[in-house]
């Protein structure tokens, strides 16, 4: 069973804070060094001048928690006669710390999308301390910003540490800093400076045309994707798994036929793996060893009369991306046809939702245990016996708390609120507020945004295709940092174009998009792209890059490739978004694949990482590479495991950078010391210069002792999203499992084959007659569809010659 973190207690009056870790950065600008006569914005840096209640003057005591401290000025300076000592004897949570006085006097000027280099000299008897930023927004006032470095423990020889900031925020006019420290010991600082970095260079020359440059280009491969894949996984060898199972065809299922294959993007050839069971509609996970666990997946496909549905096996696999073969595992306790997969801090994985083998819906969570190498029996789990819907979006929290973004799949969300805060430790489901129409974001689209620091969720499009309203342009953040968390909207995605089964026509009104995918960039934007105005009909065209800093889109080149229900897209190694598939009501498939290339590509030459000292990384570890030349940034961003507009666990994770002033190309990596952050496995490394031009990404394995927590790994803890005031419920009365109907795919099972959708809702303008219905049909390509039974519901058989929208059923009306 997975350890999890003891939560402090919230306390009256203390500083909003959030769960941070040490070596924590974002946006680091490496540029020239900075003259020496640069000016230090920090006052009183060495301590000399008295203050008020004992501290000196600009600076303030500050912290939180259950703890024994002392605050001191000492003689024992590193220049000068005075340094500041801050000891905890006993701690059982938080920090203290001695911060620059967070006033207009005291606090240094910044001015947003500048970064500033900060240094200071100490001495250490703790391993846990860290430098610490807070930032004064000028609407919201004083708060967390982020943790920048650890501070290695020096108890005997002065040190210096020097890190840069990421790029201030807007909004930002003043920051504050200082040495937080969260583990029983002593720090003592002296001498601090904050100098603003130099501009860097020009702009480079665009490589490209000026509509490349801009916006990017889209390659369709010329060959295609030989199995009709909805989950694609980029493997730590940079190739790609794509499972099929029976790819949505009933005929291929009864033939026992399953594939998945493996696409290498260097050669760009596919080899077709041997499945071992239908997977289709599986859920999928990257396990901390590098292999993929697949779970559940088809049991069978629904009848033909439609009293029952799709039915989910309680079947799982390990995919080994070295010998490229499956693997059983032990059974899960339940059936999960479109379950949830979240990777924990520890290398578990929990699952939600999906269909039972009966058709119903699970209200079981399964727990694999990473230690084990099983899923755990149902009495080693803590159940709520909540039912969470198909494909629920949950999403590991920096403390271990799951947050469920509202995305599902599948007619409407959740009751209440539609998203909500799971806490495994007291098994207690919270209720956040604020997400707009919650029973249209069936296939919305939800990422953790760069950076995974900053822990921001932005939520965008979707529809419902039990109504089958056009689907929405809405998008929706969430800050889970704040104290009480809510999402508020955000910007509308931009329209393209919809076709309706006669040619694109440009989007009108309210008109957006479900199916939608979205793709994190190592430049640290979302691309977002793809998607349909209805329930498996009515592609839309339109890609659009979202900017977390300023939260605004940016329309790109579009996919000339419809990509609807069940298809992906995911960044690739090189840098480069790949999207497959497409599967629309009438049963056909789209083979052909995409490949972008953002505009980073054509903005001059790539930087590259010319040495990796280890590949093979720990929580809390200094890992250095070098460089052609200076860079940016360097970021860990997740590999994909996407199916149906979802990816849970799509992270990117800042590393803070540390650079010897004498060679700006050699460059130290501080690693996270919290995996609820980064939770273990492979993960792609990208340096990017101060352009967001990435280099080929390197592969580096991050991991950490069995059943590492946050706790455990000696991260900064701040509670964050600590006082959420939504309804809470604890554990249900226990039960079998949630009703569910038949028809919950949208689908009238009454025509045609399983692989057909002919939907239970046709889209609004549509009416209500044969011949409106068949006629849209006829534009979709439905082709002949036999009435299966002798009920017809949709009134499409008018003449009962057991074929619908024939000739004499159109005449009839």
């Amino acid at each position: 069973m997975r350890a999890h973190r003891t939560r402090t207690p919230v306390r009256a009056g203390r500083r909003t804070a959030l769960l941070a870790v040490g070596a924590l950065t974002s946006g680091l600008l490496l540029t020239a060094p900075q003259p020496a006569s640069a000016a230090n914005l920090i006052t009183n840096p060495g301590f000399e001048t008295a203050g008020a209640d004992g501290m000196p003057h600009c600076w303030e005591k500050s912290g939180w928690g259950d703890n024994d401290f002392s605050f001191t000025t000492t003689s024992d300076a590193h220049s000068g006669d005075k340094a500041m000592k801050v000891e905890l004897t006993r701690r059982t949570g938080g920090d203290r710390k001695a911060l620059i006085t967070e006033s207009a006097e005291c606090a240094p000027v910044v001015t947003p999308g500048k970064q500033y280099d900060l240094g200071l000299w100490y001495r250490t008897t703790t391993p846990d301390a860290s430098l610490t930023l807070f930032r004064h927004d000028e609407t919201a006032g004083w708060q967390y910003w982020t943790d920048l470095k650890t501070l290695d423990m020096r108890p005997a020889v002065w040190t210096e540490a020097t890190v840069r900031t990421p790029q201030v925020p807007a909004g930002t006019d003043r920051i504050s800093w200082g040495v937080s420290v969260y583990g029983t010991g002593a720090a003592t600082t002296d001498d601090y400076t904050m100098e603003q970095v130099a501009e860097p260079v020009p702009d480079p020359g665009c490589t490209g045309t000026a509509r490349e440059c801009a916006d990017g280009t889209w390659e369709v491969l010329p060959t295609q994707n030989p199995v009709r894949s909805m989950h694609s996984v980029v493997l730590h060898n940079g190739k790609v798994l794509l499972i099929a199972g029976s790819g949505n065809s009933e005929e291929l299922f009864e033939a026992g036929t399953f594939t998945s294959a493996v696409y290498d993007p260097e050669d760009g050839t596919y080899e077709v793996v041997p499945t071992p069971d239908d997977m289709f509609c599986a859920g999928h996970v990257q396990l901390q060893d590098g292999r993929v666990l697949v779970m559940s997946g088809n049991k069978g496909y629904p009848s033909a009369d439609g009293t029952i549905g799709y039915q989910g096996y309680k079947d799982s696999y390990v995919f080994d991306p070295e010998t490229e073969t499956y693997t059983r595992t032990n059974d899960m306790n339940d059936g999960h046809w479109y379950p949830s997969a979240t990777i924990l801090g520890n290398g578990d994985v929990i699952s939600f939702g999906g269909l039972r083998e009966d058709s119903t819906g699970s209200v079981t969570a399964d727990l694999w245990s990473d230690a084990e190498q099983r899923w755990l029996p149902m009495n080693r789990v803590n159940q709520t016996w909540s039912y969470w819907g198909l494909y629920p979006s949950m999403i590991l929290m920096q403390d271990g708390r799951l947050f469920y973004s509202g995305s599902h799949v599948f007619g409407n969300n959740i009751p209440g609120t539609g998203s909500a805060i799971y806490d495994y430790d007291a098994n207690t489901v919270t209720e956040v507020p604020g997400l707009r129409n919650k029973d249209e974001r069936d296939q919305s689209a939800s990422v953790l945004l760069p950076p995974a620091q900053d822990q921001k969720v932005l939520t965008l499009g979707g529809g419902n295709i039990d109504s089958n309203p056009d689907a929405n342009r809405l998008t929706d953040i969430i800050d889970l940092k704040e104290a009480n968390p809510s999402y508020v909207a955000g910007p509308p995605i931009p329209q393209g174009t919809v076709d309706h089964g006669d040619g694109p026509v440009q989007q009108t009104g309210d008109q957006g998009k479900m199916y939608v995918s979205a793709v994190l960039l190592p430049d640290g934007k979302v691309l977002e792209t793809g998607g349909a105005l209805h329930n498996r009909a009515d592609p839309v065209f339109e890609t659009s890059v979202f900017d977390p800093a300023s939260e605004t889109f940016d329309p790109v080149a579009v996919d000339p490739q419809a990509r609807g229900y069940h298809s992906s897209a995911f960044l690739l190694p090189d840098g480069r978004v790949m999207t497959t598939g497409d599967n629309p009501g009438n049963g056909s498939w789209n083979h052909n694949v995409s490949v972008y290339s953002p505009p980073y590509l054509f903005k001059g030459e790539r930087p590259a990482i010319t040495s990796l000292i280890d590949s093979e990384w720990t929580y809390g570890d200094t890992q250095r590479i070098t460089v052609d030349r200076p860079i940016a940034k360097a970021e860990l961003i997740r590999p994909a495991a996407v199916t149906h507009s979802s990816d849970p666990n799509q992270r990117f994770v800042d590393l803070p950078l540390s650079v010897d002033g004498n060679d700006e190309n050699t460059v130290d990596l501080n690693v996270t010391s919290n995996p609820d952050l980064a939770p273990p496995g492979w993960y792609m490394l990208f340096a990017v210069d101060a352009h967001g031009v990435p280099s080929v990404a390197e592969w580096v394995h991050l991991r950490g002792p069995a059943a590492l927590t946050a706790q455990d790994a000696g991260a900064h803890v701040h509670d964050f999203a600590e006082a959420p005031q939504g309804k809470v419920t604890g554990p249900g009365r226990k039960r079998a499992a949630e009703p569910v109907p038949p028809a919950v795919s949208g689908c009238d099972r009454h025509y045609g084959s399983a692989n057909v959708c002919v939907p239970t809702a046709f889209p609004a303008e549509v009416g209500a007659t044969a011949a409106a219905r068949c006629t849209w049909l006829k534009q979709n390509d439905y082709g002949t569809l036999e009435v299966n039974g002798k009920d017809d519901p949709l009134r499409l058989d008018k003449n009962r010659d057991g074929v619908a929208c024939g000739k004499g059923d159109v005449r009839r009306g």
